[in-house]
């Protein structure tokens, strides 16, 4: 409704067995708490105005007609209530029953799903009572004329993106699900009314089941259970309700918990996605119904989003989740190198080593590949190219790393050299501009490449992701190499990969001591005279926060999100760290360099992706290097 965020509920009411009319009041207030919550959708159980365990009384007219009259009181009194309603109930029709969801919206019954797949075994026989759905077709109930069956659409008229179907408990868990064919069709939000009673195990299995779904159709799953209130003859129920999106569990309920879960959906994200993968074919099939509906104006204006957003949509939040993945990704950047080297039946590596975090992080994937070979460590050449800015605190620090590691180390100072480069050139040694930063830098490359022919070696490149999406590199210097570890590891992961490796040495180790002080170490490309022995040139007072740069790379490139959402959602992550002024300022900052410095990610080295963002001209991403950045910049300096 928002930036294309919706919010939707699954509902666990109290219910009766048999009890329509205590029923209907828990469904009633339930949706008032719903359109309280600012909710646009709230769906229920399976037959949640009867109760899903009443047996042989479904065949009794007493409880139908109940039943249908229990909707209408229902619709009635949430007429002025402006949610998308899906509630369970048994319909009879035709000389069949049919277990129904009916979806409602301002008192209008939109129509009545169907459920198409019936259980008939172990516990369940609702082949005793029900008929499986048929095709869509107009039928009269509540006093309205509806369509009853499967394949039911209901788009939303005013939300871009919002198309909602539904399906009913088993019919999810069946070969082909309903949504399936739905989510072709179009719809982005499916619901399941279900009563999934609880044994051993199940839980995880029903999370992994809607995950994986909405994973699937690229679309959010809204899967409301029933829970405690219905029959305890035979069964348990728990009201396990669960939202997924794109194959992550966006809310889950508590086991044995009844009342609302709800979750804000990224509709724009979903639509953006199928979009993006081209293996997703979308249908117009004919026997599709599509019923429209439409929110109120007032409504639409008054939702604001609540949903929350990782500050670093690159690194697990979990401490466990987190260690794994630095470990798959060490191992993924090694075996990418180390399957370079056994194709040209390469035994020597040159890395220039900084004693910065992402030169740090090269090596450590140069020791790992080595290990994996077979290969004598002194295969590695780490080199210390001191020069006009670099610290004794980075300087030693390379070489006590590169010490513990075992790898063969070379220190070769370059001021002689750029001083001679310098007066070749007629550069003014005392003007401290972009000549003598990257003279620097390209004479470190120059350095590289030269021992690399020396010792028939692959030159290893440190620079990672963040840097390219900045173009915070020289050209031709850092920005080159014959095959780059880090291109596709953003900044604020690297730190996290280089704490994982000092995790793993002895605690208190010279190694890990030293890893632990490249990571206290501000970043800093250290091409300007230090100031008192310190680092005088932050990288971050000059082009911003890693975090921020970060967190726009990840929406921008994954899902091509427009600078205002992406503004609102770093305003709503960051909010007490960054102000909303700071936000813009970076991000403005962030789309100006990332369309100019494209020529320099047009021509990048070879190196391995180990995520789903990465800036290879060759995989992932490509752009002209002559762009236009204005209809971004003109959003994002409005904002």
């Amino acid at each position: 409704m928002q930036d294309g965020f919706f919010r939707a509920a699954a509902a666990t009411p109290p219910v009766r067995v048999a009890d329509v009319t205590y029923n209907t009041q828990q469904i009633l207030s339930l949706i008032q708490k719903a359109a309280e919550a600012g909710c646009g959708l709230v769906c229920f159980p399976e037959l949640s105005l009867t109760g899903y365990t009443c047996g042989d009384l479904f065949k009794e007219r007493a409880l139908l007609r109940a039943a249908e009259e229990g909707l209408a009181q229902l619709m009635e009194a949430a007429k002025s209530l402006d949610v998308l309603c899906a509630v369970g109930l048994p319909v009879a029709g035709e000389g069949a029953l049919y277990n129904c969801g009916a979806v409602f919206h301002r008192g209008r019954l939109l129509g009545l799903i169907a459920k198409e797949s019936l259980p008939n075994y172990s516990e369940f026989y609702e082949m005793r009572y029900f008929t499986p759905a048929p095709q869509a077709q107009p039928f009269s109930f509540c006093g309205q004329q509806t369509f009853l069956g499967r394949g039911l659409l209901f788009p939303c008229e005013n939300v871009e993106g919002l198309c909602v179907a539904g399906e009913i408990c088993e019919d999810l868990w069946g070969l082909t699900p309903p949504s399936a064919r739905l989510a072709q069709n179009g719809a982005t939000v499916l619901l399941n009314l279900s009563c999934s009673d609880e044994t051993i195990g199940k839980a995880p299995y029903r999370r992994d089941l809607v995950k994986m779904w909405s994973g699937r159709l690229l679309g959010a799953y809204v899967y409301a259970d029933a829970g405690p209130g219905e029959s305890t003859t035979d069964m348990v129920f728990a009201g396990h309700d669960i939202l997924a999106e794109n194959g992550a569990v966006l809310k889950e309920s508590s086991l044995f918990t009844q009342g609302l879960t709800t979750a804000d959906i990224d509709l724009e994200r979903l639509t953006q996605e199928r979009m993006r993968m081209n293996t997703w074919q979308p249908r117009r099939d004919a026997d599709v119904l599509r019923i429209p509906f439409a929110y109120q104006p007032e409504t639409l204006s008054a939702f604001q989003p609540q949903r929350s957003f990782p500050r670093l949509p690159f690194v697990p939040e979990d401490q466990a989740g987190l260690a794994s993945r630095c470990g798959l990704i060490l191992t993924m950047q090694s075996q990418g190198l180390a399957t370079r080297l056994s194709h040209i039946q390469g035994k020597s590596v040159v890395v220039g080593l900084s004693g910065g975090l992402d030169s740090t992080l090269a090596l450590l994937v140069c020791v790992r590949a080595f290990d994996t070979l077979g290969l004598s460590r002194k295969g590695i050449l780490a080199v210390s190219m001191p020069c006009f800015g670099t610290t004794g605190r980075t300087k030693s620090n390379a070489q006590r790393i590169a010490e513990e590691l075992g790898v063969d180390f070379r220190e070769i100072r370059l001021e002689k050299a750029v001083a001679q480069h310098f007066a070749d050139i007629g550069q003014d040694p005392q003007s401290l501009d972009v000549t003598f930063e990257n003279a620097q830098a390209r004479e470190r490359t120059q350095v590289l490449m030269d021992l690399a022919n020396q010792r028939g070696a692959l030159v290893i490149g440190t620079g990672d992701l963040s840097e390219l999406a900045l173009g915070w590199a020289t050209y031709n210097g850092d920005h080159m190499s014959m095959y780059g570890v880090n291109g596709s590891i953003p900044k604020t992961l690297v730190r996290h990969l280089v704490r994982y490796e000092a995790s793993l040495c002895p605690q208190a180790s010279p190694l890990s001591q030293a890893l632990l002080d490249v990571l206290a170490t501000p970043v800093s490309p250290e091409l300007l005279p230090p100031k008192d022995g310190e680092i005088a040139q932050k990288t971050e007072e000059l082009v911003g926060p890693y975090e921020l740069h970060d967190f726009f790379l990840y929406y921008i490139l994954r899902f091509g999100f427009r600078p205002r959402k992406i503004y609102a959602m770093a305003c709503r992550a960051f909010q007490g760290q960054y102000s909303p002024d700071v936000v813009k300022k970076w991000l403005v900052s962030f789309y100006r360099r990332f369309f100019t410095q494209q020529f320099k990610r047009s021509c990048l080295p070879d190196g391995p992706k180990v995520g789903s963002v990465t800036l290879s001209p060759r995989g992932d991403f490509r752009m002209p290097s002559d762009a236009c950045a204005a209809l971004w910049l003109q959003e994002a300096q409005s904002l």
